[in-house]
């Protein structure tokens, strides 16, 4: 049977993140995307405009709904929105058996506000602890842990504040540093350093989701923490570098880089 991953996340009018996002990258890389719709945004290349939360019965509904029939080998979240959210898909985390991806998302590409400041002590008490691997950017570092960060060095530092939280793993994307894409991988005793070229591309929209959703899928498919992380990163720095334009903003990554690649 075809690995299953489920994104528990917000809408992207757009396409290029959320929901949209991750079940393209599943596509791509294999599995079968289900989705759980957590905000619906409108949102193009030029940012958000608007946003809401669904209610936590909904969630909740369309959780049951899927995990108890159909069954997962991951999960993946995104944009949770609020305090009451985040609560509610922890506990529904917590009662599954399945690796857990969590991108703790805070703002979009654009700046935009995706999660509410009263919402910050949930992810850090309530959703983190069942992450079985948490991808913040460095913002994102910043906004739940105080860390910033300012180079490099400052990664293991930040490393160790999102552990602290709980999660088995942290993987710190340093995507906002200066010189080669840089991310730091660790669980607090083993490390891997994980680089990639920077591409002079600003079509970047949906980095964070996709990436998280790769992991997923890797993790799904059976591969260690380490081995679906290097293989996300692979495939996340191929859609950066075949990154398009789409509006009059910033367009998003190439979800289906590879497959284009094979074509040409």
């Amino acid at each position: 049977m075809i690995p299953r991953v489920l994104t528990v996340a917000g809408s992207d009018s757009g396409g290029g993140a959320g929901i949209q996002a991750d079940l393209k990258a599943m596509l791509a890389l294999g599995v079968h995307g289900m989705s759980v719709v957590t905000a619906v945004t409108a949102q193009n290349s030029l940012g958000v405009q608007g946003a809401w939360e669904l209610p936590g019965e909904a969630v909740r509904a369309q959780y049951r709904s899927v995990v108890d029939d159909i069954g997962v080998h991951a999960v993946k979240t995104g944009m949770l929105a609020s305090a009451a959210l985040v609560e509610t898909v922890a506990e529904l985390l917590a009662g599954t058996d399945a690796p857990v991806v969590v991108d703790p998302v805070g703002v979009s590409k654009h700046g935009d506000s995706l999660l509410a400041a009263s919402a910050l002590g949930s992810v850090r008490e309530r959703l983190l602890p069942v992450a079985t691997v948490a991808t913040p950017n460095l913002d994102e570092v910043a906004q739940l842990t105080g860390v910033e960060v300012r180079g490099e060095d400052d990664l293991r530092r930040a490393a160790d504040a999102v552990l602290a939280y709980g999660p088995r793993w942290a993987l710190i994307k340093g995507g906002h540093l200066s010189g080669d894409a840089v991310d730091l991988l660790t669980d607090g005793t083993e490390e891997h350093w994980l680089r990639a070229p920077r591409h002079d591309n600003r079509h970047t929209h949906g980095t964070g989701c996709t990436l998280a959703s790769a992991v997923a899928a890797g993790l799904a498919q059976g591969l260690s923490v380490p081995e679906a992380v290097r293989a996300g990163k692979e495939y996340v720095t191929g859609a950066i570098a075949a990154g398009f334009a789409l509006g009059s903003g910033i367009g998003p990554v190439d979800h289906g880089w590879a497959w284009r690649a094979r074509r040409s």
